[in-house]
């Protein structure tokens, strides 16, 4: 016999049920991430009160006694065990140990591709409790000067394929900096040799005592900025930033039984903290890719197994624009995690090739915030709600473009935006979420920082991004601040621009930026473009596109057409030598184009033109 509630207490989980769905269509997946974000945080604070202090490494350690014969790193074909790779670091340990003379503290340079050894020596110097300072191998000359010198390290060790670079630099290196090179000898003055002197050290670990941590906020690496608005600065990280890096992969349901294909550079943060700090996190396993080869890359997924992906910037975008094979659908990618990927472009994969869950998320090297996309909406960097604000507080704020800076009150504080408009994203600096700034650059660390923002004594860290949250509470990543510009009164954001111009079917790719006209206090929209194999530019097409799809201020005055769009190292789209160059038909051998809006249309931007719209007789 059924008892008599039964009926109406089914009929009331229904309905709890039914408006659960309707008014917190999320709550359950949002329950289980504030789940998982307060259990590890949970876990750190248990161990530093009991007096521990576990890193990364620790738990590497750890995992090479635990299982010594499981795969850690395949590269090229090798299988590196985490005995192999704890035993291999510990020989690198031991050769500086008895050849180098550093102690703990002291900061190494490392200027290597991506190879085992670059993780050999990486782990072998944190066996020292050495600062590694990750050198971006793509930098040359008076950069990569100023980024060893930023850094201040002992010891330079270089890669046997970069000795090229080396050459470069070595007569205005600063004396007080010894190089060590991957090599069994040496044909530079004053420069050592090092693979010798580690194959003929010992495999003994170095006492535990040298890499102990005494605090997760010490310092124990320095990741540089891409310098893609300067040179490039080096952030601090911390044990702290390590463990959170490193529990990225995880939190978005990645296992022990994974497989990680990285072929990102190692010297950025998301290939060493998410990747290789991931896959110890988990226990999991990584293929490690000499670079990044889009022709390659489900070839090698099959072959390894391969589970995992990284992306970031336009990695994607390469991946779609491969010429499209049978059984693209054929592999056991089930996640791709990472950051920078188009809405087009997310849709596109997907379509192409399966089910495969986009992690995205937003993070940079030096910041205290972060977030992730764990519902998986195409589009959104992250999620927040009440309970993520009280881990990690941060507001979107209103910004002056024209002033480059956040707009005040008759007060002095900042205001925050509303719900669907563009804000500065900041977040608050405390002792749970600390900012620890660049090495060898005070200035630069002040500059990052917003004080008495909305009362006396706050302070915040200045992200540099602009962010809109919707009422959904969604983030989506809108536009650098240094990337939007003004132009007759109004905020132009590149972002929006290139997305428009990308719909069009000969499109592959438009980087919007701004140029300075003289005459103009403002800066004139302008976008340089890639075709698509075997099409042409319809001009006719391009026009109705930008002045049906854009506001009048925001439709580019000038397209520039490239065969080949010029990026930095991790895939981001480089700007500021096109805005150097301007639109100068004279200088510029590419194809430039004009929009004349007395003739609605694009036209030939000839040099005829050209000195019309610098004397001021052709309207803009």
């Amino acid at each position: 016999m059924i008892p008599s509630w039964a009926p109406g207490a089914a009929a009331g989980i229904v309905s709890l049920h039914l408006i659960q769905k309707l008014l917190f269509p999320y709550f359950w997946a949002d329950l289980r991430y504030l789940l998982k974000v307060f259990i590890y945080g949970l876990r750190v604070e248990l161990y530093q009160r009991q007096g521990k202090i576990l890193t990364v490494l620790d738990k590497f350690v750890k995992l090479a006694e635990k299982q010594p014969r499981k795969p850690f790193l395949i590269y090229e074909g090798k299988v590196h065990t985490y005995q192999d790779v704890d035993r291999r670091s510990n020989r690198v340990a031991q050769a500086f140990l008895h050849h180098g003379a550093l102690k703990k503290g002291d900061t190494v340079a490392l200027l290597m591709g991506n190879e085992p050894d670059f993780i050999h020596v990486w782990f072998g110097l944190a066996k020292l409790g050495c600062v590694v300072a990750f050198l971006n191998f793509n930098v040359r000359s008076r950069s990569l000067l100023h980024c060893i010198s930023s850094c201040d390290p002992k010891i330079l060790i270089v890669g046997a394929d970069l000795l090229g670079t080396l050459e470069e630099i070595l007569p205005n290196l600063e004396k007080d900096v010894t190089v060590w090179i991957m090599t069994k000898d040496s044909t530079f003055p004053n420069v050592h040799s090092l693979l010798d002197k580690i194959e003929a050290a010992p495999e003994d670990p170095v006492p535990v005592n040298q890499r102990s941590a005494n605090n997760l906020k010490s310092s124990v690496l320095y990741i540089f900025t891409s310098g893609t608005t300067g040179l490039p600065k080096a952030a601090v990280i911390s044990h702290m930033q390590v463990l959170k890096g490193a529990a990225g992969l995880w939190a978005f349901g990645a296992t022990a039984e994974d497989i990680i294909y990285i072929t990102l550079p190692l010297y950025h943060s998301a290939a060493s903290l998410l990747g290789i700090g991931g896959c110890i996190e988990l226990g999991a396993t990584c293929v490690l890719k000499k670079k990044f080869s889009a022709s390659q890359f489900w070839n090698d997924c099959r072959k390894y197994n391969v589970t995992v992906i990284q992306y970031i910037g336009e990695l994607c975008r390469y991946l779609c624009s491969q010429p499209v094979k049978e059984g693209e659908k054929n592999h056991k990618v089930r996640l791709a995690v990472g950051n920078g990927v188009r809405n087009d472009v997310w849709r596109e994969f997907l379509d192409r090739f399966g089910a495969v869950k986009i992690c995205e998320f937003y993070g940079s090297t030096e910041g205290n915030i972060c977030f992730m996309n764990h519902t998986g909406k195409i589009g959104s960097v992250g999620r927040t709600n009440f309970f993520y604000k009280l881990f990690f507080p941060f507001d979107l704020i209103k910004y002056d473009f024209q002033k480059d800076e956040p707009i005040r009150n008759k007060h002095g504080w900042c205001e925050k935006v509303k719900k669907g408009e563009a804000g500065l994203l900041i977040s608050k600096v405390n002792a749970k979420n600390p900012f620890f700034g660049y090495a060898g650059n005070k200035r630069h660390t002040e500059k990052k920082l917003l004080c008495e923002v909305f009362k006396k004594g706050d302070l915040y860290f200045n992200t540099g991004d602009l962010m809109v949250q919707d009422h959904e509470n969604f983030l989506y990543f809108w536009d650098r601040t240094g990337d939007t510009f003004r132009w007759k009164g109004e905020n132009v954001a590149t972002t929006e621009v290139s997305d428009v111009i990308v719909m069009l079917d000969f499109i592959q790719e438009a980087n919007v930026y701004g140029v300075s006209v003289p005459g103009k206090t403002s800066f004139s929209c302008m976008a340089c473009l890639i075709l698509k194999q075997n099409a042409s530019l319809d001009l006719e097409q391009m026009y109705k596109q930008v002045v049906t799809c854009l506001p009048s201020y925001a439709c580019p005055l000038f397209l520039r057409v490239q065969e080949k769009m010029e990026m930095t190292e991790t895939f981001k789209q480089q700007k500021f030598r096109l805005v150097d160059e301007g639109f100068n038909p004279s200088t510029i051998p590419d194809p430039l184009y004009f929009l004349d809006n007395s003739k609605k249309a694009y036209v030939l931007l000839t040099k005829d033109i050209h000195d019309m719209i610098l004397s001021g007789k052709m309207k803009l």
